[in-house]
């Protein structure tokens, strides 16, 4: 049991109102006699003890009157771990240094890390014994290929171990995952749909955008609601068979929720994270069998077939190491697919396919039946090569639609997407024929006009590759919530050019 110091070495605990989002933050008087005594300056790591509760954060100091001399203000997520009573009072001192310090060093000068070592490292993520400078220096010395093949199976371990796992029984869980980069590309409602109304359990998490205009949650979220807890989630699966939920609230790989927030502004790719990110969620979700979609172009995420193979053979490895059955359904990544790319625009397209549409779009549907053949050709007792004339045919005949909307109304209901109360046209420089199509650019431009934040911006758009365009044709058509994000969109259209024209033939 800790002895705490006499009572003049403790502060009154108040809340400072600041998000800080995911990193615990904590503010002191620099003239506070703790602050002064302990020799405490801005970025120092403190330990607060507040009742039976214990908080590592990170330090900074106040220089005018905004904090008292006996006080310590939390932010907003310090404020929610440590939840303190009305006049708590804190004991401010220096956190023991992370018990995985070494093994972090270690790391950065090259060294392969074990078992054990990472398991450190993920629990010491998991207490925010490490600073946000730590993290970034984990995540940059994993950044490329720096984990080999050992190394990603023990990190994959270590982030399932300090997460919840969930149990479903006997009989196949099917999932799947795209690895990104490949804008409007929205499969994942339409493939849960279709898989749960052909009688197969698939539990799906999902994610935000990390630095995409839509994460399928995002998209899901306009539809019905995302954020339940394991029960919940539980509650839809056992109902409906399957469930479009997000990753972020169930918590079955927090450590992965904190290092995508350090990866984020960092835009760094690493194969071994990657890896570990996606097979963590999977195996704690209770998955048995998963279809890897892994779009292939010069502006997706996988930009070759050399880094395709490496990739692939880096999610087998580290799957057949877990006991998971996995299947890779490579495929053209070179444009967008559908035509909206932002939450609510994609959720249109997500709509039109499950409704059959006449105007809906047809890679879309195309790519969700590919994908849904690919992961019902996977299940134990199926009959190789059917599984594309079973997903054709619920998703013909309003099934897959039936029980989209049942999944829905399980998760607490299922609304109509809105739409953007302002658009624009941007129209094409000159005349030619489309030649390339950049899929980073677009997702900029998608972003610029304040998606995903806001959930009807981004942009439609439904011209692909060796179409032909007239001077002044609308290549695309921005989305926005405000006149405002309206235009800075546009003032940026002109720059990014994200269609490269040639002449036409």
């Amino acid at each position: 049991m800790t002895t705490h110091t006499p009572g003049h070495t403790r502060l009154r605990v108040t809340r400072a109102g600041i998000d800080t989002y995911q990193q615990p933050v904590v503010y002191m008087h620099r003239d506070c006699e703790v602050c002064r005594s302990e020799g405490f300056a801005a970025m120092t790591r403190v330990r607060l003890d507040v009742g039976t509760r214990t908080l590592v954060a990170t330090l900074n100091v106040v220089v005018d009157d905004r904090v008292g001399l006996g006080e310590v203000a939390l932010s907003e997520v310090a404020w929610a771990l440590l939840d303190p009573m009305t006049g708590a009072l804190a004991w401010v001192r220096h956190a023991e240094p992370a018990a995985s310090a070494g093994a972090l060093r270690a790391k950065v000068f090259g060294a392969r890390l074990d078992d054990a070592q990472y398991l450190a490292l993920v629990q010491d993520v998991m207490e925010s014994r490490l600073s946000d400078l730590e993290l970034a220096a984990f995540v940059t010395t994993s950044a490329g290929d720096r984990l080999d093949g050992a190394e990603t199976t023990a990190l994959t371990r270590a982030m399932i171990s300090v997460g919840q796992r969930l149990d479903w029984g006997k009989g196949p869980v099917l999932d799947k995952h795209c690895v990104g980069g490949l804008p409007g590309n929205r499969t994942t409602p339409i493939v849960v749909a279709i898989v749960a109304a052909l009688g197969y359990r698939i539990p799906k998490t999902s994610s935000r955008a990390i630095t995409s205009p839509a994460g399928t949650a995002d998209t899901m979220e306009v539809m019905a609601p995302v954020a339940l807890d394991l029960a919940a989630m539980r509650r839809v699966v056992e109902l409906e068979g399957g469930c479009i939920v997000w990753g972020g609230n169930v918590r079955l790989s927090p450590a992965d929720d904190i290092l995508i927030r350090i990866q984020r502004p960092l835009d760094f790719d690493s194969d071994g994270q990657l890896v570990a990110s996606v097979l963590s969620k999977k195996v704690a979700a209770g998955s048995t069998h998963v279809l890897i979609d892994m779009p292939v172009g010069p502006t997706a995420k996988v930009r070759s077939d050399a880094a395709a193979d490496s990739l692939g053979s880096r999610l087998a490895h580290t799957a057949g190491a877990l006991g998971l059955q996995l299947s890779i359904h490579r495929s053209n990544g070179a444009q967008p697919v559908g035509r909206g790319i932002g939450p609510a625009l994609e959720a249109h397209d997500v709509l039109k396919v499950l409704r059959n549409a006449a105007d809906a779009p047809a890679d879309l549907r195309d790519r969700a039946l590919a994908l849904s053949a690919g992961l019902l050709d996977m299940a134990p007792g199926s009959s190789a090569g059917t599984g594309l004339q079973r997903a054709r045919s619920v998703l013909d005949s309003g099934a897959a639609l039936a029980k989209f909307l049942a999944i829905c109304d399980a998760q607490g209901g299922f609304r109509e997407p809105p739409r953007a109360a302002f658009t624009a046209d941007v129209p094409a420089p000159a005349s030619g024929r489309i030649a390339e199509i950049d899929n980073r650019r677009l997702a900029k431009l998608a972003k610029l006009a304040g998606a995903p934040t806001s959930p009807t911006a981004g942009l439609e758009t439904g011209l692909r590759i060796g179409d032909t365009v007239e001077r002044g044709q609308p290549l695309l058509t921005l989305h926005a919530e405000s006149p405002g994000e309206l235009a800075y969109a546009l003032d940026h259209a002109a720059a990014l050019q994200p269609f490269v024209l040639a002449e036409a033939p």
